[in-house]
């Protein structure tokens, strides 16, 4: 007997729909970081971020094309993944929002790059550039894990439906 569904197939050509049909997924959030053409810190935030490989080690990320730190991102050799905690939504709030002085107001260290890496995140991933793909109106940027560090004793910030959440009941 066929189970009674209130699913609605639609066209998968909708940018509303695809968002919110893409939203079910429930990820988690991270900044990207690296360094500018004159050395200073750039970084924005991402949730399109995935494992590709163990041998070699290799992550992706995809932040989008219109994004004004995705030039630095394609151009530099290197950069880091900051896997955020469910105690730093202020920090994915700061780096996804424009015209800010987004390293003033963090506490980070630098790897031997010079790449920015976010204090007391979850995890931070330095990566060496691996290969970089068209993505549509975002860029494929796959990276070669040098180094990580992480404290799995934390929970992670979660995105999920548009919105933040935690492990924990809200």
């Amino acid at each position: 007997m066929k189970s009674p569904s209130h699913t609605e197939y639609r066209s998968g050509s909708d940018p509303r729909i695809l968002r919110d049909a893409l939203g079910t997924f429930a990820t988690g959030v991270t900044v990207v970081t690296s360094l500018g053409d004159n050395g200073e810190p750039v970084g924005l935030t991402a949730n399109s971020f995935t494992s590709v490989s163990l041998d070699p080690p290799l992550l992706l990320v995809c932040p989008a094309r219109s994004a004004s730190t995705t030039s630095a991102l394609e151009a530099s050799d290197h950069f880091a993944i900051n896997v955020l905690r469910a105690d730093q939504r202020h920090i994915s709030t700061l780096f996804a929002t424009k015209g800010t002085d987004r390293f003033s107001e963090i506490t980070f260290d630098t790897c031997e790059h010079g790449v920015p890496i976010i204090h007391d995140a979850l995890a931070n991933f330095e990566c060496r550039k691996h290969a970089v793909h068209d993505g549509g109106d975002h860029l494929i940027l796959i990276g070669e894990i040098t180094r990580v560090r992480f404290t799995p004793e934390h929970e992670p910030l979660l995105y999920y439906g548009g919105q933040y959440r935690s492990l924990q009941a809200d």
